[in-house]
C-alpha cells in the first residue's frame, strides 16, 4: 500500500482535532521518525491511547515509513501491546515453554472458570481482560502470570482463582 493510499485510509478525526495525536507526534519526533524506534513509538502510543487500533497503527506506519504489516506484526506479537481495549484489570498467563510445562494450561482453565471469560476476551463491562502471552521472559519463576502489569511467579490454579475471586468480590 502506498503512503498516499494510507493517507486516504486515515479518518479525518485522526488527522486533526484529537490532541492525543499531537502527543504521539512528539514521541515520534523524539525518535527522529526512525523506523528502528517502532517499539518505543508503539509503547508511547499505547500509553497515550490505551490501545493500538487500526487507525493508529496506520498512522504510525506512515510516520515511520514502515509497511503496515510490520507495524501490525510487532503490535500483535508482544503481549504488552493491545489492539483492542483492555479491561480495568488484566490477567496475562504466560504460555512459554517453561510455564506451559509447569501447568500454564491449567492456570488458564482456572482463570476462565472463575471469570466466566475465555482467554482473549474482555468482560462486557470492561472490568477484566483475560489473555495469554507467548512468553513473558520469567522462565525462572514458572509458571508465571502478569496481574495488572505485575509479574507473579510460582502460580497454582488456586492462587490464580483467589486473585481473580478477590477482584470479582471487590466488584473489579
Amino acid at each position: 500500500m502506498s503512503f498516499s493510499a494510507i493517507d486516504s485510509a486515515i479518518p479525518n478525526s485522526v488527522m486533526g482535532g484529537d490532541s492525543r495525536y499531537k502527543l504521539l507526534e512528539t514521541a515520534i519526533k523524539r525518535h527522529q521518525s526512525q523506523s528502528d524506534a517502532l517499539i518505543e513509538v508503539l509503547h508511547a502510543a499505547q500509553e497515550i491511547f490505551g490501545y493500538l487500533d487500526t487507525d493508529l497503527l496506520v498512522h504510525i506506519s506512515k510516520n515511520l515509513k514502515l509497511p503496515l504489516s510490520k507495524v501490525y506484526g510487532v503490535a500483535t506479537f508482544y503481549h504488552f501491546f493491545s489492539v483492542s481495549p483492555r479491561g480495568a484489570h488484566t490477567c496475562v498467563i504466560c504460555m512459554g515453554t517453561a510455564c506451559y510445562t509447569k501447568g500454564a494450561r491449567k492456570l488458564a482453565a482456572a482463570a476462565e472458570k472463575i471469570s466466566g471469560l475465555k482467554v482473549g476476551e474482555t468482560a462486557s463491562d470492561g472490568s477484566l481482560s483475560l489473555m495469554t502471552a507467548r512468553c513473558i521472559g520469567a522462565c525462572g519463576i514458572a509458571p508465571a502470570i502478569v496481574l495488572d502489569g505485575k509479574v507473579v511467579g510460582g502460580q497454582s490454579e488456586e492462587m490464580v482463582t483467589e486473585q481473580l475471586k478477590g477482584w470479582i468480590e471487590d466488584g473489579f
